[in-house]
């Protein structure tokens, strides 16, 4: 087993040019009610002002959904994993800790094999786990989603971040789901922290 990936390298991947907020709230296919937060305005706010305008209105989802598809795949596959791991607790059952650490190689070496290894692992843990989707996300990476032997069919452009989302969203509430809205908060906080680190957006002074 490869040494435990405590932070995100930076960067994992070339990110390539970032996304504004009007263009990563249409592809992350949020409602009327999240484009009704900037309405009006003349300018729309940075996409890291954006997150934390949704966190201050209770938008915990929707902030997660707009942070998952705006990192780059690599490093929102780390982020799921990490809070994954925060919420599968010290001893999580077998299955979970074997989608973990199949996700974990993969972060640490992303080959082909690691990532249908991954696939392996996470449905055995069930893919309506945060360990699931963690793995599940790390598998629709790239790569082909058809059997190796099979003609390559490449995933969708971001099934990896609706994966991530669905994962960080059930590691806030799998468990002690009053405690929900802080660990929102943590996990969004971890989130941007690795955008930063892959200087997708400039640092600002709030979150």
């Amino acid at each position: 087993m490869t040494a435990p990936v405590t932070q995100a390298p930076t960067p994992l991947t070339p990110t390539g040019p970032s996304r504004g907020t009007l263009e990563l709230i249409t592809i992350a296919d949020l409602g009327d009610e999240v484009r009704a937060v900037i309405e009006g305005v003349e300018t729309p706010p940075s996409p890291r002002h954006f997150v934390g305008m949704l966190m201050d209105r209770g938008m915990h989802l929707d902030a997660v959904k707009f942070l998952a598809h705006a990192l780059p795949r690599r490093e929102a596959v780390w982020w799921v994993w990490v809070c994954a791991r925060k919420s599968s607790g010290p001893t999580p059952k077998p299955a979970i800790k074997d989608a973990l650490d199949a996700t974990e190689r993969w972060i640490v070496q992303p080959t082909d094999q690691h990532r249908r290894q991954a696939l392996t692992f996470g449905e055995v843990a069930d893919f309506g786990t945060a360990a699931g989707c963690a793995a599940l996300a790390a598998f629709m990476s790239g790569g082909s989603l058809a059997p190796p032997e099979a003609p390559p069919v490449p995933p969708g452009e971001f099934l990896t971040a609706k994966a991530v989302s669905g994962g960080v969203i059930l590691s806030a509430v799998a468990t002690e789901p009053d405690k929900a809205p802080e660990k929102y908060q943590e996990f969004v906080k971890l989130g941007i922290e690795v955008a930063e680190r892959t200087k997708l957006w400039p640092a600002e002074t709030r979150t």
